[in-house]
């Protein structure tokens, strides 16, 4: 069992820059690839950005492309999601996911939902105008 938790969501003005934190227990997660997701009031869940367990891969959704950068430290066990130029439309509560890519191309990605095995609780980012 993966456990984990994502810190470092607040109230931000347009335009700011929030550093997003998932850290990962009960396993290494090393060999899983991971992903950030976001839900808006009234809208469903939305894939926002993936990495690749190798850390050489990573997608983005149009939206956030050039301001958010997805990293990862092995080392601590923790992926982290850089949101830069934020915008009011990026409020959501965003989820972190991992995905045991162990037996898989360790440059894979992912981006749907339902590929992900492990998810966690989430932390709100709210961008005010």
């Amino acid at each position: 069992q993966v456990q984990l938790v994502e810190s470092g969501g607040g109230l931000v003005q347009a335009g700011g820059s929030l550093r997003l934190s998932c850290a990962a227990s009960g396993r290494t997660i090393s060999r899983y690839a991971m992903g950030w997701f976001r839900q808006a009031p009234g809208k469903e869940r939305e894939f926002v950005a993936a990495i690749s367990w190798s850390g050489g891969s990573t997608y983005y959704v149009d939206s956030v492309k050039g301001r958010f950068t997805f990293s990862r430290d092995n080392a601590k066990n923790t992926v982290y999601l850089q949101m830069n130029s934020l915008e009011p439309e990026d409020t959501a509560v965003y989820y972190c996911a991992a995905k045991d890519g162990s037996s898989r191309d360790p440059g894979l990605f992912y981006i749907t939902g339902d590929e992900y095995d492990y998810w966690g609780q989430g932390t709100q980012v709210t961008v005010s105008s």
